[in-house]
């Protein structure tokens, strides 16, 4: 999927801009995918989640763009970001590549589940 990448988050982004919501910032990695979006005001995190999710999972099988069945996990998490902090958190979703070398999914995922306690549901991974 690697190689579709930058394809993918331009259809990504394409479906943000669609339904009138702007994409900040994106990368989308094997499992999982990072965005900042500012959303319209009629939208809600859990809407704009499924229909990326929904639309997303559509391209990439249909245009074959991983080996096998793909679809994305069945949960995902949205965290609000004061205006001053835009800049830091599309930096560090632009350095995802690099980021995944020292720290995988599953470690960065179990970090957040500390960090915001009760706040995020644990689930299991799929690898």
């Amino acid at each position: 999927m690697e190689g579709n990448r930058q394809r993918i988050e331009k259809y990504i982004t394409g479906i943000v801009n669609h339904h009138d919501c702007k994409m900040y910032s994106i990368y989308a990695n094997a499992e999982h995918v990072h965005f900042l979006v500012s959303r319209a005001p009629n939208m809600d995190e859990e809407r704009l989640a499924e229909l990326i999710s929904n639309a997303s999972t559509h391209f990439i099988n249909e245009n074959k763009l991983c080996i096998g069945n793909f679809d994305w996990q069945n949960t995902c998490s949205a965290f609000s970001v004061s205006k001053r902090d835009v800049k830091k958190v599309c930096d560090y979703i632009l350095r995802q590549k690099e980021h995944h070398h020292k720290q995988t999914f599953a470690e960065e995922y179990n970090e957040f589940i500390k960090f915001y306690e009760q706040t995020i549901l644990p689930f299991e991974i799929r690898e």
